[in-house]
């Protein structure tokens, strides 16, 4: 019986997954219906609940074809308020204001390093210095651009 109402809304063009769905919701109106009266052929009032069903599904779509959307949270908006963006540009400036704080060799390490991408040893070769030696110079240098940005 069940089988036989998804496949006639199937012939009328639902897909399978939704086919289920409006064979179940027909089934549970006709439990419902029969509760106050009887019906004479009970597979005959299924397969016409469930045609029904995909038609006034069909209309409501054409109507208002956003209207069960799930995912209707994706098609918004996502780009930031003008008071997140001003929020954000107080908070470059902070960090640009702990940037200068830093001495000229040590910014432009970790610039180079975070900015650039590029590795220790090239940094180490450029500047004259140890791999090591550079290592700790943006070490530092991030621990203390982190303690300058704390709270923002």
């Amino acid at each position: 019986m069940l089988a036989k109402a998804k496949r006639a809304v199937v012939r009328r063009g639902v897909a399978e997954q939704d086919a289920d769905e409006l064979v179940q919701e027909a089934f549970l109106r006709i439990e419902r219906y029969e509760r106050d009266r009887t019906a004479r052929s009970r597979e005959a009032l299924l397969v016409t609940a469930a045609v029904n069903l995909s038609i006034d599904r069909k209309r409501r779509d054409a109507r208002a074809p956003f209207a069960e959307t799930p995912d209707l949270h994706n098609i918004a908006d996502s780009t930031p308020d003008p008071a997140q963006i001003m929020e954000q540009q107080r908070r470059l400036e902070h960090a640009k204001a702990g940037l200068e704080t830093l001495p000229e060799r040590t910014r432009r390490i970790l610039l180079r390093r975070r900015l650039e991408n590029a590795s220790y040893a090239e940094i180490a070769a450029d500047e004259g210095m140890s791999v090591a030696a550079v290592e700790k110079q943006v070490a530092r240098a991030t621990l203390q651009l982190m303690q300058w940005m704390e709270g923002w």
